[in-house]
């Protein structure tokens, strides 16, 4: 019987092989025992068991998509924006950026890549203004951040919601032809669609109401899931602000006051996720990611997820949870204990996208081993909390820190699961 402990302390294993005694009545054989013993060791082992990398996703060391916008492609986007280059232009800047970054995954030891949305200018908003009927528009107010917000655009629903001809499939074609790992494709969450809206930004005509919209978002979620996996994507991500922002006492009062119905919001969503990934083929894996807000290095909201985890985790038929846990406005792991036996994933958020200070590595190890407490540790992996750049402007660090990071990510993920 092989045991492996792993320490949060740096150093190296030793191997001891020692005979048990055998039972003296004589029914068993005397068995080997190695031991893995740590040397150098100051903390305690996170775990017992030998541990493995997984070969689907979500991978022990994965990430959440986004990653800083090169220099080249920033230029390239407000030469756009000024006209003076076309949109074929642009692409070929995008196609050149975007395939170097999928190398540079690659070469630090990701088993997915992205395309780290360098095609986007939000991580949500561009997606939900290209399904049927949908559009961005300009508002007199942004996205309330800490000290900052955004630009002032929201979306609209002007019909029937429906998914048909979406250009992020072409994205997504591009990234598949284009690295020799796994695929990762990320779109906002439908629940984040309707959390989103503004008072009256859904036409009388097409519904009654906003909650209204349910049915045939969760339809066009379904189209969407079919395409993309028509399209090769077996790694999807659904990514989420709203569960984070029912976590908060101040972001629940805020969407009180744009007239949703909070106290039955958890119920809502749910259903209409469910009701989406039913469309989901048994070889495809979809995942969520629960943003706080991450703008400019800022965020949003706080909270921990005690109020949603039972919902979210039990409920929510999701195969994977990108969960942000690198501070403290996201409370203790207690909440994972909602998580299923079984094969369900939570992604650790225990790295910062948001500055570029490596953490200790022996602070994350301890941070694995707490939440072993609530959830076993063949059931977690690690990552950043959130992608680098939701939205173009991007957090504040430098594109090298950034790949520190994801590097890092890498080998702690070794160091604790193995290679």
């Amino acid at each position: 019987m092989w045991r492996r402990i792993i320490f949060p302390s740096a150093g190296r294993l030793k191997l001891h092989a020692t005979h048990a005694k055998p039972p003296q009545d004589g029914t068993a054989p005397a068995v080997l025992w190695l031991e893995a013993i740590k040397t150098r060791c100051t903390g305690g082992p996170v775990a017992e068991g030998v541990m493995t990398q997984r070969t689907k996703p979500p991978f022990r060391a994965d990430h959440v998509g986004s990653i800083l916008r090169t220099t080249p492609v920033k230029d390239a986007r407000a030469k756009r924006e000024k006209g003076e280059i076309t949109a074929a232009q642009l692409k070929e800047v995008e196609d050149r950026e975007i395939d170097k970054i999928i190398k540079k995954q690659e070469e630090i030891g990701l088993k997915l890549a992205t395309d780290g949305e360098f095609r986007r200018s939000w991580w949500h908003f561009d997606f939900y203004g290209m399904l049927d009927n949908v559009e961005i528009y300009e508002l007199d107010h942004g996205i309330q951040f800490q000290g900052v917000q955004t630009k002032p655009r929201s979306i609209r629903v002007n019909g029937k919601i429906g998914f048909s001809n979406h250009p992020m499939l072409e994205h997504f074609k591009f990234l598949k032809a284009h690295t020799k790992v796994t695929p990762k494709m990320c779109i906002p969450a439908p629940s984040t669609f309707h959390f989103r809206l503004e008072p009256n930004a859904v036409s009388k005509t097409a519904y009654a109401s906003r909650d209204a919209i349910f049915d045939d978002l969760a339809v066009a979620y379904q189209n969407a899931i079919k395409a993309f996996y028509d399209a090769g994507c077996r790694y999807l991500q659904f990514d989420d602000t709203a569960w984070a922002y029912l976590c908060s006492q101040a972001e629940l009062q805020k969407a009180r006051d744009r007239g949703l119905d909070v106290d039955h919001l958890q119920e809502s969503y749910t259903k209409c996720i469910n009701k989406a990934l039913q469309a989901k083929p048994a070889d495809m894996t979809i995942t969520t990611h629960v943003c706080r807000g991450n703008f400019r290095s800022t965020f949003i909201s706080s909270g921990g997820y005690e109020p949603v985890a039972e919902s979210l985790l039990s409920k929510c038929n999701y195969d994977g949870y990108f969960l942000e846990y690198d501070t403290d406005r996201a409370g203790g792991f207690e909440p994972l204990r909602f998580l299923p036996k079984g094969n369900k994933i939570v992604v650790l958020g225990l790295i910062t996208s948001k500055s570029g200070r490596l953490e200790p590595r022996a602070d994350v190890k301890k941070r694995i081993e707490e939440a072993t407490k609530f959830v076993a540790l063949d059931q977690l992996c690690l990552s950043p909390q959130c992608g680098f750049a939701s939205t173009e402007e991007g957090n504040v660090l430098a594109e090298e820190e950034q790949w520190a990071k994801l590097r890092m990510v890498v080998e702690l993920s070794e160091e604790v699961w193995g290679k």
